[in-house]
């Protein structure tokens, strides 16, 4: 069937996970990062998503805000960093203003423009996707955002999936589903959906039982494997 639906993931898909200590490296007050910030920035990501897949098998569920904490704290203790409060709080504040990629506006508006629907399907929670989008300014070409939140496990859990149905009343090969997350896109493939990995950093491909249907650089092409 066409692609009727396009759904996103949010963070590293949409918004660049690294801008917050990229930002705060730029700043005066938080020279002690200006070199490791890429180090911490990774550590961060890895733990953040660590702890969502833990939460997930174990049925600990926590709203995303904490486990992005408890990801920061882990990211701190591990680059040096643990005894700087400052540098903790300016980090979390940032976090809720991540940059959208450059192209990301000119794509979602590609879509609307074609009569996609646009959607976010993310761990993070209502309150942090909101934020995202409102720095991002991407508000009105998004259809809505959907979070984990209403289900109470996080992704790959096949009722984050069930979700984009729901809402939509789409089957589930009229989604194109799009995430830098490997894993999420070849488990959204074993659920049905026609998947890109959007891989920016030039990662291995994930050793599991599905792979995304394509592979992306970045986000400009979406709106051709959408049929646009």
């Amino acid at each position: 069937m066409p692609i009727t639906t396009c759904v996103f993931d949010a963070y590293g898909t949409l918004f660049d996970v690294a801008a917050a200590a990229r930002q705060a490296a730029s700043e005066p007050a938080f020279t002690a990062i200006r070199d490791d910030w890429p180090v911490l920035a990774e550590h961060w990501r890895s733990k953040q998503l660590q702890y969502s897949w833990l939460r997930a098998v174990t049925g600990a569920h926590e709203d995303f805000w904490i486990v992005t904490q408890n990801g920061l704290d882990w990211a701190l203790e591990k680059t040096g960093h643990a005894g700087d409060p400052a540098l903790r709080e300016r980090l979390l504040a940032l976090y809720w203003e991540l940059q959208a990629y450059p192209e990301v506006p000119a794509m979602l508006a590609a879509l609307k423009q074609g009569g996609m629907n646009t959607a976010i399907l993310s761990n993070g929670s209502p309150a942090m996707l909101q934020g995202a989008v409102d720095s991002a300014g991407i508000g009105d070409l998004l259809d809505v955002s959907l979070s984990v939140e209403s289900v109470g496990i996080f992704k790959p859990d096949a009722s984050v999936y069930d979700l984009v149905g729901k809402h939509f009343g789409c089957a589930r090969d009229e989604v194109l589903f799009v995430s830098s997350n490997g894993w999420d896109a070849a488990a959204a493939t074993g659920y049905g959906f026609v998947t890109a990995w959007v891989n920016r950093g030039g990662e291995p491909l994930d050793r599991l039982p599905w792979t995304p249907v394509h592979r992306l650089q970045d986000l400009t092409g979406i709106p051709a494997l959408a049929g646009l």
